[in-house]
């Protein structure tokens, strides 16, 4: 059975992946807690925290709000830097076998290009994610809902990078397919769909809102939605990878994802219930294409796309 897929384009800047499953920014902390735990080089790649040009704190307490069926979080960012990310992680990165993209983070576009710049050949880093759509920090979304914006961020990345650049982009796009054509244009080799969704919860005994920044709802009330735009996006034929991330808890939810027109997907907020999950959902997939005698994992890209 051939699980292998590619993402990020062909040649030098091509990023080949085990098989297409992968652990989302912000979830898996820098996989490091994990590797004492489980086996992270049977995943595809492993996504970091969101990186910064100088460390983070974060935003205030409380950070995190369970809903009935998700979860909303107003983390911040918070991370240990750039400086740090080069001398303590990426050593540590470089011997795994598993490949780790770096997920970065600015609030201007000089921020994305100097990250960029400074982690292009770095040893234990194999791509970059730009999150130009994270919702709860200040100017979170400003780049990712306008598609100028977006392929400008990506415009100045790919000249600082050899990289592989994979643009994550935000479901508030009042247009995410004009946005990912923005950003193919602009020299991005792939796509995240989708970050979280900007959301709210209200705590009735103080009266206030229960995250005082607001918050990104992830978790299976939002898989419909981001599948659906992915499937949008994959239709329209924007001639770039998809990496579908919003909502997986199963290997069905991964299925109907790479049917849907994704090359591959990121596991999330379903490892807070399950650390289990990526390995689970990997399992299944093998699983469900041996029942189904498939050989060839890409054979299930963009199945449900075909006109009936």
């Amino acid at each position: 059975m051939r699980l292998q897929v590619e993402i990020g384009g062909r040649g030098k800047r091509g990023l080949v992946l085990a098989n297409p499953i992968m652990v989302a920014s912000g979830c898996f902390g820098n996989g490091i807690e994990f590797r004492r735990l489980f086996d992270l080089d049977a995943l595809g790649a492993i996504v970091s925290k969101g990186i910064t040009l100088q460390p983070r704190q974060g935003n205030p307490q409380p950070r995190l709000v369970e809903t009935p069926a998700g979860l909303l979080n107003s983390i911040g960012l918070q991370n240990v830097g750039l400086k740090a990310v080069v001398e303590e992680l990426a050593p540590i990165w470089s011997t795994w076998r598993v490949p780790v993209v770096a997920n970065i983070a600015g609030e201007r576009v000089e921020d994305y290009a100097a990250l960029a710049q400074a982690l292009d050949g770095v040893p234990g880093i194999s791509a970059l994610e730009l999150n130009i759509s994270c919702p709860n920090v200040e100017n979170g979304l400003e780049f990712a809902c306008d598609p100028s914006l977006a392929a400008e961020v990506t415009r100045a990345v790919r000249k600082q990078t050899t990289l592989p650049v994979i643009v994550k982009l935000s479901p508030a796009a009042p247009d995410v397919v004009a946005v990912a054509r923005a950003v193919a244009e602009a020299g991005a080799d792939a796509l995240t769909i989708a970050n979280t969704y900007p959301g709210l919860a209200i705590d009735i005994w103080r009266r206030r809102p229960a995250l005082p920044m607001g918050g990104g709802l992830s978790g299976p009330a939002i898989k419909p939605l981001t599948l659906k735009l992915v499937y949008d996006v994959a239709r329209a034929q924007v001639g770039m990878p998809i990496i579908g991330c919003g909502g997986i808890v199963g290997w069905q939810d991964a299925v109907e994802y790479l049917m849907a027109g994704a090359t591959a997907v990121q596991i999330g907020t379903a490892i807070f219930r399950n650390p289990r999950a990526p390995w689970e959902v990997l399992e299944g997939l093998q699983d469900f294409l041996a029942r189904q005698g498939i050989e060839d994992v890409r054979d299930i890209v963009g199945a449900a796309l075909a006109q009936p």
